[in-house]
């Protein structure tokens, strides 16, 4: 039996050696706004992720971006080395194996460069989806960044 999403983020986090905590939430976590009332947590410390298709070489690359803020593709771009465009939904699902508004920064069914902005260090911990629209888990940004291998930058006005 093929692994739900949520599972393969908390398995994600097992072989990370990165310490979740997973709640799943009686209401929607899709949005920003929605995972901020649900963790009653500023929306700052809930992370998106973004994923973005590079415009020459097609590669998906992961953007952590805090939930008050907006990508700054112009910066991201530069720090990418290219031209950033969206990303077809039914591929991140294929790629990731998470569908939009459920996308972890872990677990991915394919690796994906990830980036983080900086300003989600700010914070003890953040909230990030875990694979389902009603799923987060609770980490600590410099945790997930050193977990992860994000690049950490300035990628949000």
């Amino acid at each position: 039996m093929k692994p739900s999403s949520t599972d393969r983020t908390i398995d994600a986090a097992n072989t990370l050696d990165l310490s979740i905590e997973l709640r799943e939430m009686a209401a929607s976590t899709r949005t920003a706004e929605e995972a901020a009332q649900a963790c009653a947590c500023a929306l700052g410390q809930i992370v998106k992720s973004l994923v973005f298709q590079g415009a020459e070489s097609n590669a998906l690359h992961l953007l952590l971006i805090a939930g008050n803020n907006q990508a700054d593709l112009e910066m991201a771009e530069i720090k990418v080395g290219e031209k950033l465009i969206r990303a077809d939904p039914k591929r991140v699902r294929k790629e990731t194996g998470f569908a939009i508004g459920g996308v972890a920064p872990i677990g991915h069914l394919t690796a994906l460069p990830i980036w983080m902005d900086e300003t989600l260090l700010q914070y003890e911990s953040v909230w990030a989806a875990a694979g389902a629209p009603n799923t987060v888990f609770k980490v600590s940004p410099s945790l997930l960044a050193e977990k992860t291998g994000a690049k950490v930058a300035q990628l949000a006005v």
